[in-house]
């Protein structure tokens, strides 16, 4: 519906589901605009349209209109954030920022990594925090491997965010890894706290 017609003897529906096999409904999200456009039919215009309306599909997903997604839990995190980090091909660490009822005030990325790692530095964690004046935080990041477990350096910069964080009067609640094959809460695990 999105792309409203077809082309020559293709319909828009049968446009759409081109695409999709192509790429899969994860991987057409992140496809980029030159992919996109190589599906027969889809030109620069039809391209944008799509990555637009996942963009918005995006956003409602992570966060609902008219009120705060409140954070309860990992499983909160995990249902959030998932469907957005989960197929990401490389380590991102995100922020969910909570004022003091644990309500989500934004979602900020603070890094963008490699295909397994992803560098911390302690100033650049709790910049955007500060400035937006949040009571707490989690951590979360993704592991394109498909496997949640926490390595020794998650543990080991877990531990430095929370003591920062105890300095700076910003309670870090969590930190959560999502992936293909599961999603792990190092609180619950008690690595780090």
């Amino acid at each position: 519906m999105v792309l409203g017609t077809g082309s020559r003897g293709t319909s828009a529906l049968g446009l759409g589901l081109d695409a999709i096999s192509r790429f899969g409904l994860a991987g057409l999200a992140r496809a980029s605009l030159e992919e996109l456009q190589a599906v027969p039919g889809l030109g620069q215009a039809r391209a944008l349209q799509l990555k637009a309306a996942l963009e918005l599909g995006r956003r409602l997903i992570t966060l609902p209109a008219g009120n705060l997604p409140r954070i309860a839990g990992p499983a909160d995190v995990h249902i959030l954030l998932d469907p957005e980090m989960v197929e990401l091909e490389q380590e991102h660490l995100r922020l969910l920022m909570l004022n003091v009822k644990n309500e989500v005030l934004a979602v900020y990325e603070v890094y963008k990594g490699s295909l397994n790692t992803s560098p911390v530095r302690v100033a650049e964690v709790f910049r955007e925090p500060i400035r937006r004046n949040c009571a707490a935080l989690i951590l979360v990041h993704n592991h394109p491997s498909g496997d949640p477990a926490p390595s020794a350096a998650d543990a080991q910069v877990t531990r430095q965010l929370v003591e920062a964080g105890r300095l700076l009067d910003i309670a870090v609640l969590d930190h959560v890894i999502l992936a293909r094959r599961g999603w792990v809460s190092l609180r619950e695990r008690g690595l780090g706290f």
